[in-house]
């Protein structure tokens, strides 16, 4: 691991260093559910490589984002009724706390809208 990644929670995640209630991966990604929910699905879609945040993934590998991306629906698609939000927080203003790229997949019920 390099320095980015060896304290990195994700990271440890993915690796099988950390639990965590892994729902669905592809060789690609991983997502499992949140250890705080906030809605009754939530889970987090991580890529197996370490990118700091979407932005940043999307330049340097944007067929690894869209790979997320299905993954959060077909988690969605499994565990809800295929509806749901995919956030995606980028930078400590923003909420992100681990900065290793996670969508949060929410679903399981009516969402209201409450951004800020």
């Amino acid at each position: 691991m390099s320095a980015d990644t060896e304290d990195c929670l994700f990271c440890k995640i993915v690796a099988g260093e950390v639990a965590a209630d892994v729902v669905a991966t592809t060789p690609r990604s991983v997502a499992f559910r949140d250890i705080d929910p906030q809605a009754p699905v939530h889970c987090l879609v991580v890529p197996r490589e370490h990118h700091g945040d979407v932005a940043v993934l999307a330049a340097a590998d944007p067929l690894l984002l869209a790979d997320l991306v299905a993954l959060a629906d077909e988690v969605a698609g499994e565990l809800a009724d295929g509806q749901y939000r995919l956030i995606f927080n980028s930078g400590p203003r923003a909420g992100q706390s681990v900065f290793h790229v996670h969508g949060h997949v929410i679903s399981g019920k009516q969402l209201g809208w409450t951004p800020a």
